[in-house]
């Protein structure tokens, strides 16, 4: 029995160690396709104005293993910064559907910033949440973009719920929370007309931005529908010079989205 129990333990050392060399040969050769193509790519061709070649630099290293995640993750990207989001996502799928740990936050975070399909970016998040925690993505918890995504669902209580508990989770862990999810949970009471409250959360975003011109406009909105007229045309005029200073919502993809609530368009005329 003893020599039984031996051989398999010697059959299944064996048989793990040959498993975890072959993935390792493999992992080995997607990261030398992946280097060689990536290095071609964005040597030979801007994607913004050379789509189809840069799609077919891609095909290239595919061709030779249809399984790189990240290749698909390649293909997809200057496409919803083309704004073609169902074009897109056929790529992100495929990223997804071979690396779900790697490209599945960011196509949640596609789906909620970009293509503003909102149900399915919860879909998506709440899925990450079950398998990674509440992880983040693009400088923001997940539970963050859950929330951003009910607040244009108009599921305002559900998304002050959640983003009030993700601003006291980042407060007891880094002693502050970010500013622009404090931005949001006082837009989540905005829009129940808790304006006081909405004050409150709004003025401790200010604390940490001071002229974040985006809260200072609904703050004097606020102030405007408690009759604090003075106060608020005051603030209307601080936010209006803030805004030309570009002293607005400043995350990386405001350069292809306008982001939920931006004021960009609403007081530079």
């Amino acid at each position: 029995m003893k020599l039984l129990v031996s051989l398999f333990t010697l059959l299944s050392t064996y048989c793990y160690s040959q498993n975890s060399t072959a993935s390792d040969q493999v992992k080995q050769k997607q990261e030398a396709i992946v280097k060689e193509t990536i290095q071609k790519c964005y040597s030979k061709y801007n994607y913004r104005n050379e789509m189809a070649q840069w799609q077919a630099c891609l095909d290239e290293g595919l061709a030779k293993d249809s399984t790189i995640a990240y290749l698909w993750q390649q293909k997809a990207m200057p496409l919803f910064k083309a704004r073609k989001y169902e074009a897109g996502m056929v790529f992100l799928d495929k990223a997804v559907f071979y690396d779900e740990k790697e490209h599945l936050p960011y196509r949640a975070f596609i789906k909620c910033i970009f293509a503003k399909t909102y149900k399915d970016a919860i879909v998506d998040f709440e899925k990450c949440k079950l398998l990674f925690g509440n992880g983040y993505e693009m400088d923001h918890t997940y539970d963050f973009h859950i929330a951003l995504s009910y607040l244009q669902l108009n599921n305002f209580v559900k998304a002050e719920e959640i983003f009030k508990k993700d601003t006291e989770d980042q407060i007891k862990k880094f002693g502050t929370a970010h500013h622009l999810d404090l931005f949001y949970y006082g837009i989540s009471l905005f829009e129940q007309q808790k304006h006081d409250e909405a004050i409150g959360v709004f003025n401790k975003a200010l604390l940490e931005v001071p002229n974040f011109a985006d809260v200072k406009f609904y703050k004097a909105l606020c102030l405007q529908q408690l009759n604090e007229k003075i106060v608020s045309v005051a603030l209307f005029s601080e936010a209006k010079t803030d805004l030309k200073n570009g002293n607005t919502i400043n995350e990386d993809q405001i350069f292809y989205e306008m982001y939920p609530y931006q004021i960009r368009k609403l007081i530079e005329n």
